[in-house]
């Protein structure tokens, strides 16, 4: 079977480049072997929070030692960072995506996925001609100046960690100074102690020097009859229910004091993200969502809104499908084949998106060998050497609270198309586009960089796919501006389960 484009992997890239591919007016496949990352995520969009550390040095912009360069140093204004090419390290994605592809790709997520899961940026205000250091500047929008500034919200420990953009739930757990904050935990949801969280806040000072002030306070919440222990989903789903936000409110009626903003775990309704409005209007206070470990719940209302319009958009969904071979001709990537439950199925495309993720989805993995490898086109990876045992002792050590590994910046080099490049610098396969995780040259979790290089990337590929398909910037905003308000009416017959 064909279509124009086929993409692999469902997560946060794979699906905003199929719909974005989609709403063009192309036939879009996307093929996965299951579930996308954005369960594991918190369901914000990081952009980039820091630089240093356990992320490696960076450039030479911020510093003239190397002491100076990993020195682990919070990012206020992301975009601002991005522009200025020189605080990223050599060979970083957002090099070659630049601010203006990161920002569009960002905003168009935003506004896929709507304003009931993702707060819009007042602050983000549209400027053309606003610069850019990197050539991935195909998006039409890109902030003013230095862009819109870090929120910075508790994690599930106490923690402080900087995002761009957080769900409605969670805008009153940005915390600010002098801010004081009542932290519940749920007795039955194991994942979250209020009094940790409370206690790390108390101690900890925000980026600007601001403090905050926090209490903790727990309640015996019954999210499923009969068990001690129940997660997260399962706390949500109970929060679902008027009856469940009424049980909820009762155990914290006259608890709140004068004040306080009462911070929960994220578990306010999985598919009825107004449960924390609800809340507040009984509570009389602000309520704020803090992000747990996965699965998580914020992550889990974005894919399941992806998943709702891809079907919508009549993507053709190929689940369970894990690609087994691949057939090139005269250099060039003509189709892929998927594994299934009874027979191998083929899928030729004029142009395949590689959204498969990284080491942690097995896209990329590393044997007791040292062989390092792109486990689903066989991509070459920039950063390791055809020597496994070289590879061994240069990539991964035993000091593990000592020097960044190696290993976490191994992945595809790409150019400014996202087109994969070999060890010369030449392109590698015709055809083909890397985006999101299985980038090089980034410490994602350390940096708080994933979501940006995801979007920024998708952006920077579906541009270059739609040129080459021969749809113009404009036939190309004309089609997604009439896809977007004039729907294919209901779901499309478009998923599949091999």
């Amino acid at each position: 079977m064909s279509s124009d484009v086929v993409v692999i992997g469902a997560g946060i890239s794979g699906y905003a480049a199929a719909l974005r591919l989609r709403r063009a007016g192309a036939t879009v496949t996307l093929v996965t072997k299951g579930m996308g990352g954005l369960a594991l995520s918190p369901g914000t969009v990081d952009v980039l929070g820091r630089l240093g550390g356990a992320a490696g040095p960076a450039g030479p912009g911020a510093g003239t030692t190397a002491e100076e360069r990993s020195a682990r140093r919070a990012i206020t204004r992301p975009y601002a960072a991005i522009a200025a090419a020189d605080l990223l390290p050599e060979g970083h994605p957002y090099r070659v995506i630049g601010r203006r592809a990161t920002a569009a790709g960002v905003d168009r997520f935003a506004a896929l996925v709507g304003s009931e899961l993702l707060t819009a940026r007042p602050d983000a205000v549209e400027d053309a001609g606003a610069g850019d250091a990197g050539a991935g500047s195909g998006g039409s929008a890109a902030p003013a100046g230095d862009g819109p500034a870090n929120l910075w919200l508790p994690t599930a420990v106490g923690a402080i960690r900087p995002t761009l953009l957080v769900q409605p739930s969670m805008q009153a757990s940005v915390l600010r100074d002098g801010g004081h904050y009542l932290v519940v935990g749920l007795a039955r949801l194991k994942d979250f102690t209020a009094d940790m969280a409370a206690g790390n806040l108390n101690r900890s000072t925000l980026p600007d020097g601001g403090r905050v002030r926090a209490r903790a306070l727990t309640v015996d919440f019954v999210a499923r009859g009969g068990e001690s222990d129940t997660n997260a989903v399962g706390h949500a789903r109970a929060l679902d229910g008027a009856e469940g936000i009424d049980r909820l409110a009762r155990l914290l009626d006259g608890r709140v004091r004068d004040g306080e903003t009462v911070l929960l775990p994220a578990v306010l309704g999985l598919d009825r993200p107004g449960v924390f409005r609800e809340l507040a209007e009984r509570l009389g206070a602000p309520v704020g969502e803090i992000p747990l470990v996965p699965p998580s719940v914020p992550g889990l209302r974005l894919e399941h809104r992806l998943d709702r319009l891809a079907s919508a958009e009549r993507v053709r969904m190929v689940m369970g499908a894990r690609v087994v071979s691949t057939r090139v001709e005269r250099g060039r990537l003509v189709s892929v084949t998927t594994a299934a439950a009874g027979r191998p199925r083929e899928h030729r495309a004029a142009a395949f998106i590689l959204a498969a993720g990284g080491f942690e989805s097995g896209a990329l993995a590393m044997d007791s060998h040292g062989r390092v490898t792109d486990t689903v086109l066989g991509l070459p990876l920039a950063g390791v050497t055809a020597d496994g045992a070289e590879n061994l002792r240069r990539l991964v050590h035993r000091d593990y609270w000592g020097a960044p590994q190696g290993l976490f910046r191994v992945g595809v080099a790409v150019d400014a198309g996202m087109r994969p490049l070999g060890p010369d610098g030449a392109a590698a396969l015709a055809g083909v586009h890397a985006v999101g995780g299985v980038l090089a040259g980034a410490v994602r979790w350390s940096e708080k960089s994933g979501e940006g290089i995801a979007l920024g990337s998708a952006q920077a590929a579906v541009d270059a796919v739609l040129a080459d398909l021969g749809c113009p910037p404009a036939h190309t905003a004309a089609a997604e501006a009439d896809a977007a308000t004039s729907r294919a009416a209901g779901p499309g017959e478009s998923k599949e389960q091999d």
